[in-house]
């Protein structure tokens, strides 16, 4: 009976001991990484949207020329007091215009009411595209002395008075970004212009009111020969003297630089 149970002991010993040579000890638990904080990477803060500036798809800044391919008779000399063709007005409007007198507009210092935004960008002359900060893009004009200015992101109106050039809101417009991929360097500029003081849609008269939105696409054509062109199709819309959005296109030339700039004072001829 002692030689068996030694045999079984030294069995069971010799099985211990080969299960200690060939199972190793449980492994540890690996160490688990944190969470990443909210922001880039490593938990760094986000970094800020690019700038409107910087964000541009398009570089529209230099010195323009308009160049008339359409309504030659109608932007290249005053026309006519009755004059309407092409402008769905209403009848309201069309009494305005009836009405229209250049000497009492001069009189009265009313000079300028044919270079407000919906009106200035037809009238024959030269731009200069600039931007005054980050976020706000400055367009001169030297027909008229006028300057319009373009606010991009969350401006809000200071309010007050309607003026000339009105209240100008921007956007960059682009196409659509794949999934993880930057923005693409295409697009164009969307501008909505509101609380505008009255003027003329055109210098013989033809009247919009302080209820008038224009809106306006720009886009930027380049040549294969270099030259580079600016495109606006304006809509103008006023439920007091149109029957319906009036569409117009503008075509503007880059010029090398702005030796040919003439700024001028508004004229009621």
């Amino acid at each position: 009976m002692a030689c068996g149970l030694l045999v079984l002991c030294v069995v069971f010993a010799a099985a211990l001991s080969a299960q200690a040579r060939g199972q190793a000890a449980p492994a540890a638990a690996a160490p688990q990484t944190p969470p990443a904080a909210p922001g880039g990477r490593g938990g760094e803060p986000p970094a800020p949207p690019p700038t409107p500036r910087a964000a541009a798809p398009i570089d529209l800044t230099g010195n323009w020329v308009s160049v008339v391919t359409e309504d030659w008779r109608w932007r290249m000399v005053v026309p006519p007091k009755g004059d309407y063709t092409s402008v769905p007005i209403t009848a309201a409007a069309m009494k305005a215009a009836d009405a229209w007198d250049p000497a009492k507009d001069e009189a009265a210092g009313e000079q300028c009411k044919a270079y407000g935004a919906p009106g200035l960008m037809r009238i024959p002359g030269r731009l200069r595209i600039s931007w005054q900060d980050d976020t706000t893009m400055k367009v001169e004009a030297d027909a008229g002395t006028q300057t319009r200015l373009l606010h991009f992101g969350d401006w809000k109106s200071p309010g007050g008075e309607p003026t000339v050039q009105g209240d100008t809101v921007a956007s960059w417009e682009t196409p659509r970004a794949g999934r993880g991929q930057p923005p693409p360097k295409a697009g164009n500029l969307k501008t909505v212009t509101t609380r505008l003081r009255p003027g003329y849609l055109r210098k013989n008269g033809i009247p919009y009111g302080s209820t008038a939105t224009l809106t306006e696409y720009w886009d930027l054509l380049r040549q294969r020969n270099g030259d580079q062109w600016i495109v606006i199709t304006t809509v103008v819309d006023d439920p007091t003297y149109l029957r319906q959005s009036w569409i117009t296109s503008l075509n503007f030339k880059k010029e090398a630089d702005g030796s040919k700039w003439d700024p001028t004072p508004c004229s009621v001829r």
